[in-house]
Parts: C-alpha cells; structure tokens; sequence
C-alpha cells in the first residue's frame, strides 16, 4: 500500500526524535505532526480517512453502500454518529461500538461475508466515520438494560487485579497515573485526561492505525493478559464504561494523531 511506504519513511526520519524521554507527549505529538506536514505535506490519517471515504461509498454484493446503514442518528448520517458510541442497536439487539458496527454494515445490509472483510478496511471506514465527529463532545447513555450490563462488566474488568502480574487496567490508569512507562507517563483514562477522544488515532512510533478495540488489546498484552478477541464482549464492555466516564469530553480531533 502507498501511504503505508510513504509513512515508514517518514518514521524513520523522524522516530528519533519521537522517543525523547522527557518531552510532553501531547507537545511533542503536535511537534511531530507539524513536521511530518512541512516534510511530506499531508498527515497519514488523512490518507486512511480517504480510504474509509471510499471504503464507504463502494457497493457490497448486495448492491448497496454503507450509505444504506443506520450508525445510530439514521441511515448515512454520520455527523456525531462516532461520539454517541457504543449504544444498544434494535436490528441486532446488542450493543454495538463503531467497529462492530461498521461490521454488521458489511455483513447485513452490504452482504459480504465474514470472511471476505479484512480489519484494515474496518480500521479505515472507522477513521472515516470518526472525522465526522470532530468537535462533538461525548455522548454514552445507558438506556437500555443492555448498555447498562456491559456498563458494570466494564467496571468490573477495569479493576479487576488477575494473572501472575496481579495487575489490571486501573493498576496503570488510576493507581500509578502519571509515572513513567518507558518514554509515556500513564494516563488517566477517567479524569482529565479523558483519553476516549485519542482514538481512533494514527501512533507514529510505530506506524500503526488503531482504534480503540486496538488500544484495549495492546493494554491486555502490556500486562501479560491473553488480549480479548476483536468485537468480543470484553472490549465492548470496556468501551461502554470508558465511554460514559468520558461523557462530555470534547472530541479535539478524529483521528488523532499520537506517540
């Protein structure tokens, strides 16, 4: 693919100065994006978002685009649709975030099979979906029993202290906010830090586009957990409770662009 060649070189010119210790990583994330911009004039996440934008326009077997889907506001209205997500959905009967939302798009209303829908296409409509949400403030409600359940399963599995490390989410995210981990301080995903809003997100440290399902995964494997399956009840509950703990925050910019 193109604009992943094009951004390895841009990482390699630039990793270097992406890993100093003792820079501020929101400073030094807006450092490095101005720079990426004056050396190659266009940021990746641009590049992904117009792979989603076209992602999104293009019919599925069953003859129709995802313009046909309904992500919460109606079918095809996307503005805000990202901020008011994860939400319980009547056509499923489940609670849905934008990834598996995206996939049951695909599947139900585009007829593709499972099989047939690769994660970078869901990674790269997400972005697209998720630009349509910049500025919006968060908006997760539990009105439904549904959301409500996955709400305390959320809670639970963020405290929850297991494996040999005997640690867990809220080890790094609430006991130990702001030491170090490597070059990152940890962050605090319930207060203000209100880390929701930095996904979906470009990570030009390692040249990856990651959703917040993604970031839910890597955390489980920071901590020698067995990471959760892709669109699997764990990161769903997850989500919702970061989600609503989030409520209000404004989204600065979707997709982000962090370390």
């Amino acid at each position: 693919m193109v604009w992943r060649a094009w951004c390895t070189l841009a990482l390699a010119l630039l990793l270097p100065l992406a890993l100093a210790q003792d820079a501020d990583p929101r400073e030094e994330a807006k450092r490095q994006k101005e720079l990426l911009l004056k050396t190659a004039g266009i940021l990746p996440t641009e590049l992904v978002v117009e792979q989603g934008r076209e992602l999104f326009g293009r019919k599925g077997p069953s003859g129709k685009t995802m313009a046909e889907c309904d992500f919460g506001l109606g079918k095809g209205v996307l503005e805000g649709a990202a901020a008011r997500l994860p939400r319980y959905f009547l056509d499923t009967n489940r609670v849905e975030d934008l990834d598996s939302r995206i996939l049951t798009c695909m599947t139900r209303v585009q007829g593709f099979k499972p099989e047939q829908i690769r994660r970078s296409e869901v990674v790269a409509v997400a972005f697209y979906i998720a630009s349509k949400s910049t500025g919006q403030r968060i908006q997760v409600r539990l009105l439904f029993p549904q959301e409500r359940e996955l709400y305390a399963l959320g809670e639970k599995l963020f405290y929850a202290r297991t494996g040999a490390r005997d640690v867990g989410c809220a080890t790094c995210h609430v006991t130990y906010v702001g030491r170090r981990a490597g070059v990152l301080p940890y962050a605090d995903v319930l207060g203000k830090d209100q880390s929701w809003t930095h996904w979906p997100a470009y990570r030009y440290s390692n040249d990856q586009t990651w959703t917040m399902q993604d970031r839910i995964r890597a955390c489980y494997g920071n901590i020698a957990h067995p990471p959760p399956d892709l669109y699997s009840l764990p990161i769903l509950a997850l989500e919702v409770f970061l989600a609503y703990r989030n409520n209000g925050a404004v989204v600065e910019e979707w997709p982000a662009f962090v370390r």
